[in-house]
């Protein structure tokens, strides 16, 4: 064995492997894995290993890549019915940033809640993973000093991941007669791609190569045209990628338009802000597309650029919205990876309702298939970050795998793995996950995290925040008014009893 590497031998059911340019299935199939990297996926072996793990009923495939993971607390379920955002301290009142904007996390808190976050992308089989957070709770953007801490969290994990704060020139803002505009700070903007650089000097390639660095400026509607143009040089200059949101919604399609004269992406063709790895959740709204009638050459500009769309359909069906459409945007040659954006950071059920949505758009059910999905959630994410080395498992690349138990009868008949996985499966199946040779999770355990203690104070960490915000909404009425509960509360709470 070269350099003393120990090799071990996986079995299950069924394996992903690549070939000629593509996955491909290996019935009672192999993988050996020598130190970080694959060494065989196959059938037969005929050289040493120290160990051979059997899995018996289920599906080894490549770890999934998330280009747009939740590194977070679930803010998802503030907005799931509670509309519209102006009166939910979606969009803060003038009254808030006159008063100044504050942090309603601690540093610690901040530290907690990308730890419990990063067990949640492990626990669904995600292996590389760029981090996103709300920034409706936070004083302006985040700090590269939370991100410190995230890449010891993320090293601690054994989660490979791409870091950097996010940062912003501009906010959204709501007055008394609830009209919405804009509060701009340019120079916190470029103090923040400052910060952002220097976070990119002290930790990229660190960590054995786990960590790794990009540049998030914000949404497109909340950063200046010279923010852009910075942003995109700096992501040259440094050679990482860059991702922002955008052509995500109507109303940022609008203020771009409103603004600058210009569709979101002339503005980002205009600024120069491409790079080789430029990642755009969600590519919803382009000309043409979801009732945008302006006559922009928006997908000519995706096209040539090079950027790929991060494609997070949970998140976006959760309000409404479905990209029209994954197979028009692969027909023209555009990279598509996946995001899960939200909680669960259940990459499967993304794929699966992926796959739905992308026929409803067609009214084809030939459109798309399981396949498509699997390959963006893998494939689509390597391509995205110019990894060859990651997003499949052949020899040579990264060893970055997880385990699916295909045995649970929930799971049904199968004919295909894939496709019975899109069907029926969750990211609760996910039994074990590899990263870089080291299993990060083994039969549905993390070494070190007790998920009763991460959830608890997940819990009263959340709760807490929620409590500041009438503060930071219109007229500031009080929680209850904020987040009402689907049906009215009668009487009192009984305390829960406990024990015999």
């Amino acid at each position: 064995m070269a350099n003393g590497m120990k090799r071990t031998a996986l079995t299950a059911a069924w394996v992903v492997g690549h070939a000629d340019g593509q996955h491909c299935l290996y019935r009672n199939g192999t993988i050996v894995v020598e130190g970080e990297k694959v060494l065989h996926v196959g059938h037969d072996f005929d050289c040493e290993v120290a160990e051979t793990i059997d899995f018996g009923e289920a599906l080894i495939g490549p770890g999934f890549i998330d280009l747009d993971a939740l590194a977070d607390l679930d803010t998802t379920v503030l907005g799931y019915d509670n509309h519209p955002p102006e009166l939910k301290g979606r969009v803060w009142p003038q009254s808030y940033m006159q008063a100044g904007p504050r942090e309603m996390y601690t540093p610690d808190e901040l530290a907690f809640q990308k730890r419990y976050a990063f067990t949640r992308l492990i626990r669904n089989g995600i292996t590389t993973a760029l981090p996103i957070s709300s920034l409706f709770y936070r004083a302006w953007g985040e700090t590269a000093e939370e991100f410190d801490a995230a890449a010891e969290a993320a090293a601690d994990l054994g989660l490979r991941v791409y870091l950097g704060p996010a940062y912003r020139s501009g906010n959204l803002v709501v007055d008394q007669k609830r009209q919405i505009g804009f509060h701009y700070d340019a120079p916190r903007g470029v103090a923040g791609l400052s910060a952002a650089e220097a976070f990119i000097a002290r930790h990229e390639n660190t960590h054995g190569g786990l960590i790794r660095t990009m540049l998030a400026p914000d949404r497109i509607e909340t950063c200046t045209p010279e923010l852009l143009r910075r942003s995109g040089a700096a992501a040259r200059d440094h050679d990482v990628p860059i991702r922002l949101h955008c052509c995500q919604s109507r109303l940022e399609y609008d203020l771009v338009l409103q603004q600058h004269g210009k569709s979101p992406l002339e503005l980002l063709r205009d600024t120069a802000l491409f790079a080789p790895a430029t990642i755009l959740p969600h590519g919803l709204f382009l000309s043409g597309i979801n009732g945008i009638t302006h006559e922009a050459p928006d997908h000519e500009i995706l096209i040539s650029s090079g950027a790929a769309l991060a494609h997070c359909p949970l998140v976006m069906a959760r309000g409404g919205k479905v990209l029209r459409s994954f197979a028009r945007f692969r027909d023209l040659g555009v990279t598509i990876g996946m995001g899960t954006d939200t909680h669960p950071a259940d990459m499967i059920q993304n794929m699966a309702l992926g796959v739905m949505t992308a026929r409803i758009a067609e009214g084809n059910p030939t459109c798309v298939s399981a396949a498509d999905f699997y390959d963006a959630a893998t494939l689509g994410g390597a391509a995205a970050l110019n990894r060859p080395d990651l997003g499949r498992l052949a020899p040579g690349s990264a060893a970055d795998l997880n385990v699916i138990r295909l045995d649970s009868p929930d799971i049904g008949q199968r004919i295909d793995p894939i496709q019975t996985l899109l069907l029926n499966g969750s990211g609760r199946d996910v039994s074990d996950v590899m990263i870089a040779g080291r299993f990060v999770m083994r039969d549905g355990a993390i070494p070190g995290v007790d998920e009763g203690a991460f959830r608890r104070q997940a819990q009263a960490q959340f709760d807490r925040m929620v409590a500041q915000y009438p503060d930071r909404t219109l007229f500031h009425p009080p929680v209850e008014e904020i987040f009402p509960t689907s049906y009215p509360l009668r009487g009192h709470a009984p305390a829960i009893r406990r024990g015999g």
